[in-house]
């Protein structure tokens, strides 16, 4: 399944030159590293790409920018879904001045004192 000069005049270029790849072509390219046995190194070599480009597109088919198409001998790994963890109720605010820190059902009270890079840590944490 090698690319040939044929295929790679079809990849449009830029006014700089460089090739603009369609999204379905990354999404295949991205697919055929996920057949078992292939490398982001062989397949990169095979288009005439440098492996860090096939990464990133990797990396956007992550984030649901990328849609892949169904490849035989592409290989999954299955998804696990964790209950989550109980939430701990917080302790009672022991001085009078008190941040809360609401998101749903959960509420952290935080001392007035409390620092406010932990303050980000902790919002981060809630929001995730």
């Amino acid at each position: 399944m090698g690319a040939t000069s044929e295929f790679q005049a079809r990849v449009p270029r830029r006014a700089d030159g460089k090739r603009n790849w369609p999204s379905e072509l990354k999404a295949r390219i991205v697919a055929e590293t996920l057949i078992e046995g292939e490398t982001v190194n062989a397949v990169a070599k095979r288009y005439e790409l440098i492996p860090s480009t096939v990464s990133d597109w990797r990396r956007l088919a992550r984030q649901g920018k990328l849609v892949l198409p169904n490849l035989d001998g592409m290989d999954f790994v299955p998804v696990e879904i964790e209950a989550p963890a109980p939430v701990l109720q917080p302790l009672p605010a022991t001085s009078s001045g008190t941040i809360d820190v609401i998101k749903g059902d959960v509420t952290v009270r935080l001392d007035a004192a409390t620092p406010a890079a932990r303050i980000g840590e902790i919002t981060r944490a809630l929001a995730t």
